[in-house]
């Protein structure tokens, strides 16, 4: 996988405020507010930043908590994991391994078979539908 990587002017000139809040410096979206929370569409979901493929609709669930859920990764290459202690807490943050965008956090909650819940927000995701033919 070929790393993305651009400076700060450029990062804003390609993202929205909020998804560059969001993606570039670890911010969170408000619970509820995102468009891909209740999206039942199938498809893939691709990082925001560098369009790499992240998750697949078929791994979505609806966790109640406000922000698209899934139980796992298409791949293990294209989504990493990083200790985050801000906040006085400890949690685990997912991040794309292509471009470094801050996707969410992951938590150890989820559903079988991971029993793993990736909570990320919308900001940071961009969704192909797949063709119905």
């Amino acid at each position: 996988m070929e790393k993305v990587s651009k400076t700060d002017a450029e990062w804003k000139a390609q993202l929205s405020p909020e998804q560059y809040k969001v993606t570039r410096k670890k911010g969170t979206e408000r619970a509820f507010s995102g468009q891909y929370d209740s999206n039942k569409k199938q498809g893939v979901y691709n990082c925001i930043c560098c369009g790499e493929s992240l998750f697949g609709s078929d791994t979505k669930f609806d966790s109640g908590t406000g922000w698209p859920s899934f139980f796992k990764p298409l791949n293990d290459q294209t989504v990493g994991e990083v200790s985050d202690r801000s906040f006085f807490m400890r949690r685990t943050e997912v991040i794309c391994n292509r471009c470094d965008a801050h996707l969410g956090h992951v938590f150890p909650d989820g559903p079988a078979p991971t029993g793993l819940r990736y909570c990320l927000n919308s900001a940071s995701l961009d969704f192909t539908e797949e063709d119905e033919d």
